[in-house]
C-alpha cells in the first residue's frame, strides 16, 4: 500500500484553505482516482515554519520508517525572515537526507518543490518585490542543486505562483497563500512524477 509523507510548512498544509484543497490531498485522491491505494498522507508541516522548526517537528512525531514517496517543501520562512542563504544550505541538506531515509534510502522517492514567490501576491504591496524575487531564486537555486546532487526530483512551481499571484481565484482570503485552485496546479505537475515513481516500484494499479 502506498503511503506518502508530505514535509513543510504553511504552503504544504494548505493555509487558509480546506485541508482536502492542499496539495497533498489533491495529490492523494488522484493517485487513489488511478488505482493506487494507499494510507491517508502523513503531513509534517505548520504555518512559519523554517528548516529549523521543521527538523524540530520531524524529531516530535512518531513517523513510519519507510515511505513510497516524499515531498519537501521548505524555505520561504527562512527568507521572510532574512536567514542567510548559507544556513538555508546546511539546514536543507541535513531536511533532505531525512527525506531520503524516510524514502528507504531511495533519492528518486523524494520530490522537492520550489519556494513560492510570495513577493507578487497583494500581501506584499508595498515591499520590494524585485528584492523579494531575487531573494526567492537564490534560496531555490540553492535547493535545486542539493537536490539535484542527491538524485532527488525537483518540481519547479514558482512560475506559476508568479503567473497566478496577482489573480484573485488563486489566492486565499489572506491575499498571501495559494487557493485551492493554484494547489491543483501544483498536484497536477506531481502526479506523472508519482505515478511512475510508484510504476516503477510495481505498485498495484487497479485495471
Amino acid at each position: 500500500m502506498l503511503s506518502y509523507l508530505a514535509l513543510g510548512d504553511s504552503y504544504t498544509i494548505g493555509e487558509a484553505v480546506p485541508k482536502e484543497e492542499s496539495f497533498p490531498l489533491q495529490l492523494a485522491k488522484a493517485l487513489l482516482k488511478k488505482g493506487f491505494t494507499h494510507a491517508p498522507p502523513e503531513v509534517v508541516a505548520t504555518t512559519g515554519w523554517t528548516t529549523d522548526e521543521l527538523a524540530a517537528g520531524i524529531r516530535d512525531r512518531d513517523l513510519a520508517c519507510v515511505y513510497s514517496v516524499v515531498t519537501l517543501l521548505i524555505g520561504v520562512n527562512n527568507q521572510y525572515r532574512g536567514r542567510s542563504i548559507e544556513n538555508y544550505r546546511s539546514e536543507f541538506t541535513e531536511l533532505l537526507l531525512r527525506a531520503i531515509e524516510f524514502a528507504g534510502e531511495k533519492p528518486e522517492h523524494v520530490i522537492v518543490l520550489s519556494i513560492p514567490d510570495w513577493g507578487v501576491t497583494p500581501f506584499a504591496e508595498g515591499r520590494d518585490r524585485q528584492a523579494i524575487a531575487h531573494d526567492i531564486d537564490a534560496f531555490n537555486q540553492a535547493a535545486q542543486t542539493i537536490a539535484q546532487a542527491h538524485a532527488c526530483h525537483w518540481l519547479d512551481i514558482t512560475d506559476s505562483t508568479r503567473k497566478n499571484g496577482q489573480n484573485p481565484e488563486f489566492l486565499a482570503e489572506d491575499a498571501l497563500h495559494p487557493s485551492g485552485k493554484e494547489y491543483t496546479i501544483w498536484a497536477q505537475r506531481l502526479e506523472p512524477i508519482v505515478e511512475k515513481i510508484l510504476r516503477d516500484s510495481d505498485y498495484y494499479i487497479a485495471p
